[in-house]
């Protein structure tokens, strides 16, 4: 029994052992081999493309747009009534009129001859008293008598003669010639409302009757409006407001059609939209290519602002920093002041002179990041010159 536990002692121990030389044997052989050489991690650094800033004054421009409406346009009445006659021009829309030319004609006969009839009484009262003017009067008698001989009732009614003294005039008023002179040439204002004449030249817009249509007095007739001539009404926010004058001159131009027309400010309202708190603008143009109701858009030129820049409204980070590279290395926002916005650009200004400003797409861009300037970016600089000679569709400026 002494044997087979002193048996078993040995067997454990001899296992040890075994075990604890093959630990220090791997331990040895480890140590034996050289270790593998770590590569050293390499911090990314973005290349970004900036351009130098050079503040300078810079003569801005307010971006406006409407619609064309006709400076002249005119709803047309009857005054008289009858029937429309032919007049050589076809009384359709679209047709155009030239200043002066008759627009409408209305059958005046029955007016003619009862203007002839007032005249003939007029005659009629003058001849009665003739030999009584050569009698009491016979100074004046020879200037009547001429008016006599000169009388045609299908002309237009000369005035009469001047009375020579008060008895005279007492004596011509008493045989009511004054009065009938008077209500002929009512007359004969009437009778010239038959014709209608265009104030101007231009095309009827509307027409309500066709030719041998009766018309009444007081019926409206149709629409005349000049051509050539038009006002583009802009709405303007009141903040901009400052940078408009009467007299100012507007670059307009249509997305549609080609050409640019120089425009002039006419008016500005003195009326605010209480809900958008905008100013209406009326901008004069003249142009054969323009038609009312086209649709423009205008530069119109405002005040010079100084020590300013130009940007990209894209740089801008909430409207009011900008991402700048300080020291060539790193990236810092920088706050500005934003003096006037456009459609695509911006005018700041708290940008030192000589300030690299960033241009390009940085994803993940944040304040203190280390960046490496592009080489052949940095000599662009953002100038006045740069941003006058870039087309107002860019920049929003003038030409």
């Amino acid at each position: 029994m002494k044997n087979k536990t002193v048996k078993n002692i040995l067997k454990f121990l001899l296992g040890a052992g075994i075990i604890a030389l093959g630990f220090f044997g791997m331990r040895y052989l480890s140590s034996l081999k050289e270790e593998a050489p770590r590569r050293p991690v390499e911090k990314r650094v973005r290349t970004v493309e900036t351009r130098t800033i050079n503040n300078a004054d810079l003569a801005t421009t307010l971006d406006v747009q409407g619609r064309l409406q006709a400076y002249n346009k005119i709803e047309l009445y009857s005054e008289v009534g009858g029937a429309v006659e032919e007049t050589g021009r076809p009384l359709k829309e679209g047709t155009y009129f030239p200043k002066g030319a008759v627009i409408l004609r209305i059958d005046d006969d029955e007016a003619r001859l009862n203007l002839q009839a007032q005249k003939a009484t007029l005659l009629n009262s003058i001849a009665q008293i003739m030999p009584d003017l050569k009698i009491d009067y016979p100074a004046s008698f020879p200037a009547w008598e001429a008016y006599l001989n000169g009388f045609n009732v299908d002309e237009p009614l000369p005035p009469l003669p001047t009375a020579a003294d008060q008895r005279e005039k007492l004596f011509v008023a008493g045989r009511n010639l004054y009065t009938q002179y008077y209500n002929i040439k009512s007359q004969e204002e009437r009778l010239s409302k038959y014709l209608i004449r265009a104030p101007f030249a231009g095309v009827l817009t509307a027409v309500n009757i066709d030719r041998g249509a009766v018309v009444r007095a007081g019926q409206a007739l149709g629409e005349l409006m000049a051509t050539g001539y038009y006002e583009m009404v802009a709405t303007v926010p009141l903040s901009d407001l400052g940078y408009l004058s009467t007299g100012g001159k507007v670059r307009l131009y249509s997305e549609d059609i080609d050409g640019e027309w120089t425009g002039t400010i006419n008016r500005i309202s003195d009326q605010i939209d209480e809900g958008s708190q905008t100013v209406e603008v009326y901008i004069g143009v003249n142009g054969r290519e323009l038609r009312e109701g086209m649709y423009m858009r205008g530069e119109a030129a405002a005040r010079t602002l100084e020590d300013v820049v130009e940007i990209d409204r894209t740089l801008l980070i909430d409207e009011r920093e900008v991402y700048v590279v300080r020291d060539d290395t790193l990236l810092i926002l920088q706050p500005v002041t934003v003096r006037k916005t456009n459609r695509r650009t911006a005018i700041v200004s708290g940008l030192p002179d000589g300030t690299q400003l960033l241009t390009s797409t940085v994803p993940g861009a944040f304040d203190g990041m280390r960046v490496r300037i592009k080489e052949q970016e940095q000599t662009t600089e953002i100038t006045t010159a740069d941003t006058g000679g870039e087309t107002a569709g860019d920049n929003g400026t003038l030409k």
